[in-house]
């Protein structure tokens, strides 16, 4: 009887790569190939470098601050308010005593000495003549001092400083001394300007702008 050839045995070790693995066995996976790290993430607290800090609390106080509160902006300062004129008809022989009169009568009514300057454009008065006569600088210490009536001639009232009420007395001189006199008054006297003279002159020199 012939012999039928056998068919080849094929051994397990001479088979080829297993489509699936052994049982009892799991095949490794396929680790990714590592790409470029992203950026860790920023530690709590600090921010990271590509981030701005976020404002913080102060700018807000700071608008707060920029606001105007309830009781809104401060009013600008208001200019100081024009004195009150008051003119006594006298004649240039008349002015002076009709200075000295108001200046009586404003005493009389509860001002200080102090309060009070007297400017003349004709003859000095008596009392700036007499302390004239001890040198400029006593007679100015006596402005200074604030406690007296003072008198000026027009030439050097300029020197003068503010007081409350200035008496103007037109007792002659030139129309410039007139000019300079209610001038310089006009801008000395914080409430009051009285002015002894003839009202007609008065008010044309006042009316040209003084």
């Amino acid at each position: 009887m012939p012999l039928i050839p056998e068919e080849p045995q094929i051994h397990e070790k001479a088979q080829g790569p297993r489509a699936t693995p052994a049982s009892g066995r799991t095949a490794p996976t396929p680790r990714p190939v590592p790409g470029p790290r992203p950026a860790a993430p920023p530690r709590p607290g600090r921010p990271g470098p590509a981030r701005p800090a976020p404002p913080t609390q102060r700018a807000s106080r700071d608008t707060a601050a920029a606001k105007p509160g309830p009781s809104g902006p401060a009013a600008p300062a208001a200019a100081p308010a024009a004195p009150q004129i008051q003119l006594i008809p006298a004649t240039p022989d008349g002015a002076l005593d009709a200075a000295e009169e108001a200046v009586d009568l404003l005493l009389d009514s509860g001002r200080t000495p102090g309060d009070v300057l007297v400017i003349t454009t004709g003859e000095p008065h008596p009392w700036a003549a007499h302390e004239l006569s001890f040198g400029d600088a006593a007679y100015w210490a006596q402005h200074e001092a604030g406690d007296d009536v003072f008198y000026a001639d027009a030439t050097v009232a300029d020197r003068a400083a503010s007081r409350a009420v200035v008496v103007v007395a037109l007792n002659g001189g030139p129309e410039a001394a007139a000019v300079t006199a209610l001038s310089v008054a006009h801008s000395r006297a914080g409430a009051l300007l009285i002015v002894c003279g003839d009202p007609q002159r008065i008010n044309s020199v006042l009316g040209a702008g003084v």
